[in-house]
């Protein structure tokens, strides 16, 4: 009788050895949960950013206001009849 429980759980040990260590494990797939979550944030992230950058290019298509504002930041353009200050600032002595 005893060979038999001992037969038993050795056939119990065995088909759960894959369910804890194989490589579809609780564990590992616990790990890849965490990784989806992160992927998704990650992808959410990246999409937000994706339609900022969607919008700035329609903006920059359509409107003469949102080109002369980056000519003005980028490039230093000033207008005809404008006057330019330049203000430096420094330690005064």
């Amino acid at each position: 009788m005893n060979t038999v429980r001992y037969i038993l759980l050795a056939l119990l040990l065995a088909l759960q050895y894959p369910l804890w260590f194989g490589s579809g494990s609780i564990p590992a797939v616990w790990h890849l949960r965490q990784q989806v979550v992160a992927q998704k944030i990650e992808n959410a992230q990246l999409q937000e950013r994706n339609n900022a950058l969607v919008a700035e290019v329609m903006d920059l298509k359509h409107g003469l206001d949102a080109i002369e504002e980056r000519a003005r930041s980028e490039l230093g353009m000033v207008k005809e009849g404008e006057t330019f200050f330049h203000v430096v600032e420094g330690s005064v002595r």
